[in-house]
């Protein structure tokens, strides 16, 4: 089965389903990223604060996949987003992963209320591993309109990404709406609300027609809005049936039910505010 691709603003294209090892603890990394490149994942978002980016790169190493064929983003830490700690925390991501590049790198939170609110410094930093190639693409994980409208308006590069949470209950249109107006791309992070969605009466119903799980009409749903979407489970079955969501498609209005159960309902913190530095 065959994953699209989408294209991003600096001419680099990114797998539209990914597979995701957020708190996936770094002693069942290796096994979690193997099985899930066996399946045919060829995208993985891992971060410097997973604490695991070290094991995604000996899984990749040791899968005889050619790195070139897979697909790897990882984020920068909330303590290190003054420019010379954005540089040696850079370092040590490319060093964890093996090889001397890293397919996409982003300011994993604004951090709006720290760092006298100077998110811009950080992102130039960024720009300088985009220029030197050891980042092939840069982006942004959590901004809002307005912290992208800032560097829009202070910097030169465009990010490429803004992974951002959505999923039914937050469709956030307003802001992907803002993001595919300055083409960059929308990633979306805990894409079932980790697991709230799967129990909605639309959703079960819906489920029940196509003859798929919720889970896959929910990522389903992701894809046919256009975002990347990297489920993340440590269970192959499960492993598998995230990734088996290209061979049925939802009607307009299914995805017009799914976009209505929206309750501006976060799962996680709120950008504008969340300032956690890991101890």
């Amino acid at each position: 089965m065959t994953v699209p691709d989408i294209l991003l603003n600096d001419g680099k294209t990114i797998p539209q389903l990914g597979f995701g090892v957020f708190q996936i603890e770094p002693g069942d990394t290796v096994e979690a990223v193997t099985r899930a490149l066996e399946i045919g994942y060829r995208h993985i978002d891992t971060a410097e604060m997973y604490g695991n980016e070290k094991e995604v790169g000996e899984a990749i190493a040791k899968s005889g996949i050619d790195r070139s064929e897979v697909f790897i983003t990882s984020k920068l830490n909330n303590g290190y987003h003054r420019p010379d700690d954005a540089r040696k925390a850079f370092d040590d991501t490319i060093a964890a992963l093996g090889g001397d590049y890293v397919d996409l790198f982003l300011i994993h939170w604004p951090l709006p209320t720290r760092y006298d609110g100077d998110f811009v410094s950080t992102w130039k930093t960024l720009e300088e591993f985009y220029h030197d190639g050891r980042a092939r693409s840069i982006g942004v994980s959590n901004f809002q309109a307005h912290h992208l409208r800032r560097l829009h308006e202070e910097t030169i590069v465009r990010p490429a990404v803004n992974q951002i949470e959505v999923h039914p209950f937050l469709v956030q249109d307003e802001l992907r709406a803002f993001c595919h107006e300055h083409e960059i791309a929308v990633e979306a992070w805990s894409p079932i609300a980790q697991g709230a969605v799967l129990d909605d009466p639309t959703v079960t119903e819906i489920a029940g027609r196509v003859g798929k799980s919720p889970a896959q009409v929910v990522l389903r749903w992701h894809v046919q809005r256009g975002d990347i979407v990297f489920p993340k489970s440590v269970t192959p079955a499960r492993m598998q049936e995230n990734f088996d969501i290209f061979d049925f498609e939802l009607e307009d209005i299914d995805v017009a039910m799914i976009s209505g159960l929206d309750r501006g309902e976060r799962t996680g913190p709120d950008p504008d505010t969340f300032d956690m530095i890991p101890s």
